[in-house]
């Protein structure tokens, strides 16, 4: 399943684990798999089944979360002392239709679309899985690696939280993941130290008053006018409230009030997210966004129900993971392969397991070098360059194989 490699470190460190040209084969046909057959949310039932089938067949025993999808599967023997190190992939789906033409593994499923590269995840994870499993039997895998499959990326607050409550994390000292970057060229990582994504939380309000006629707003609440300054001075009062540099933002994706133009409705309905680039301004959000909107509806005569519903913090890397990572790509594609990545407004679950472990995020380039478009991730044309899956496979097998910095 894997052969010797030449790629070394300074020092003479020779890494082992090398794809080789048939796993490099499956794995793009159970990538394509995958994307073929998108599941959303806890419902990734085939997924799931698919990854077991594939690490059973490979020796390995590998344990179903117990929500019946998603799963956890040891390579080594955890002797309760030496920390393992854990990969992380997401199974989800998106619920989007799969827009892209010409390729033969476009989605079968209607609305269901795999436009964020959870696919690709998974398969890296899986890839680099079997070829740790062949070293281990080897006698060549020095820590023991913990592979973790979670379902429910996409679902605010993830399914890190359930995996997490599981024990995936029991003896895990470091973990580590890839996500998909569609502006970075296969073949290439981005890293970054501290944050890389985002805080992300979702907001739905609801505004209430008595209704009336439009003739007479003054006896009423003029409701559309409050929904209109809750939406527009909120956001505004929020970026007074905390430190710029905290990029603390609300952006409305919905509003909806009203049926007639002659009558002032009684209820109305807005929804959005707030995101944020640091942790304790994240932690401060709630409360915040409680007060500016108490403060701008009551000026207006206007009711409130607020649901703030706590998404995910920042991934806030760790500088030494994301090292030993940078040593890994390093000793398999050479120092250029690396670029610097800059801190996405994107939310990513991942940042649960941070809250507990240290470790990192890498950007993994998908995009086909000399490729003149970039085709954005959560879009129905989204699609990869495969190349980029022996690429995470050989970072994580070197990770696994360096010592720690």
């Amino acid at each position: 399943m894997s052969r010797e490699s030449a790629a070394a470190l300074p020092g003479s460190i020779v890494l082992p684990g090398t794809l080789t040209e048939p796993l490099r084969s499956e794995l793009i046909a159970f990538r394509r798999d995958l994307h073929m057959h998108p599941e959303l949310g806890n419902q990734e039932f085939r997924t799931t089944a698919a990854v077991k089938a594939r690490l059973e067949r490979a020796g390995l025993a590998p344990r179903v979360l117990g929500g019946g999808t998603g799963l956890v599967c040891d390579i080594g023997t955890w002797d309760g002392v030496r920390p393992l190190l854990a990969l992380r992939a997401d199974l989800d789906a998106l619920p989007i239709p799969d827009t892209k033409t010409g390729v033969p593994y476009r989605s079968t499923v209607p609305d269901r679309a795999h436009a964020c590269g959870h696919d690709v995840h998974t398969t890296v994870v899986l890839g680099a899985g079997l070829v740790l499993a062949d070293l281990d039997r080897r006698g060549l895998l020095p820590q023991p690696v913990r592979l973790v499959f979670q379902p429910a990326e996409e679902i605010l607050p993830g399914g890190a939280p359930d995996a997490i409550e599981s024990g995936v994390l029991d003896g895990v000292g470091k973990i580590v993941a890839v996500h998909c970057d569609p502006r970075v060229d296969a073949g290439r990582i981005g890293l970054r130290h501290g944050p890389i994504t985002s805080a992300c939380d979702r907001l739905e309000i609801t505004l209430s008053g008595p209704g009336g006629h439009t003739a007479r707003p003054h006896l009423t609440t003029d409701l559309v006018t409050a929904a209109a300054k809750v939406v527009t001075e909120v956001p505004a009062l929020l970026a007074r409230r905390v430190d710029a540099r905290a990029g603390l933002a609300l952006t409305w994706g919905r509003i909806a009030s009203g049926h007639a133009c002659n009558v002032i409705p009684q209820h109305a309905e807005l929804s959005g997210t707030v995101r944020c680039l640091d942790l304790p301004s994240w932690r401060s959000a709630p409360d915040l966004v409680h007060a500016a909107i108490d403060e701008v509806a009551t000026l207006h005569r206007a009711k409130t129900e607020i649901n703030y519903v706590r998404g995910v913090p920042p991934v806030v890397n760790d500088p030494v993971v994301t090292e030993l990572l940078r040593a890994a790509q390093t000793a398999r594609l050479g120092a250029d392969a690396i670029e610097d990545t800059e801190q996405s407004l994107g939310g990513e679950d991942f940042s649960w397991y941070l809250e507990h472990v240290p470790g990192a995020m890498v950007r993994l380039g998908v995009r086909t070098p000399g490729e003149p478009t970039t085709r954005d991730l959560h879009r129905g044309d989204f699609d990869v360059d495969e190349a980029a899956i022996q690429t995470g496979v050989e970072l994580f097998t070197a990770t696994a194989l360096l010592p720690a910095p």
